[in-house]
C-alpha cells in the first residue's frame, strides 16, 4: 500500500508569497481542485483567507491552504512557482494526474 502524503510546497513558492505580501494582507495561497477544464479536473489557485477545515502548510509566516475535498487529488503533489519568458505562475506537479492539458491547469486521473 502506497503512503499518501500531503502536498509539498517549494521554497520558491513560499518566497513568491512573501514577495507579494500575502501574509501581510491576511491571505494564504489556496490550491483547490474543481471539476471541469479540458481534461476533467482543473486547479483553482488564488489568494484567500484560510478556513477552519483547511490543511495549512506554513513557512516563514507565509501560508498555503488546501481544502479537505481537494486534498486526495493533491496527495504527494508539489506546489511550486515558475517564472519563464511567457509569464510567472504557481504550478502543480501532480503524480496523481494521468494526463494534462497544454496549459497545465487541467488534468485527468
Amino acid at each position: 500500500m502506497e503512503l499518501t502524503l500531503p502536498p509539498k510546497v517549494t521554497d520558491r513558492a513560499f518566497e513568491r508569497l512573501a514577495e507579494i505580501g500575502a501574509s501581510q494582507q491576511g491571505q494564504a495561497l489556496r490550491v483547490a481542485v474543481d471539476g471541469g477544464g479540458c481534461s476533467g479536473f482543473q486547479y483553482d489557485i488564488k489568494l484567500d483567507a484560510p478556513a477552519d477545515d483547511d490543511l495549512v502548510l506554513t513557512k516563514d509566516g507565509e501560508t498555503v491552504v488546501v481544502d479537505a475535498v481537494s486534498l486526495p487529488f493533491l496527495a504527494n503533489a508539489v506546489i511550486d512557482f515558475s517564472e519563464e519568458l511567457i509569464g510567472a505562475r504557481f504550478v502543480i506537479e501532480n503524480p496523481n494526474a494521468t494526463s494534462s492539458c497544454g496549459c497545465g491547469t487541467s488534468f485527468s486521473m
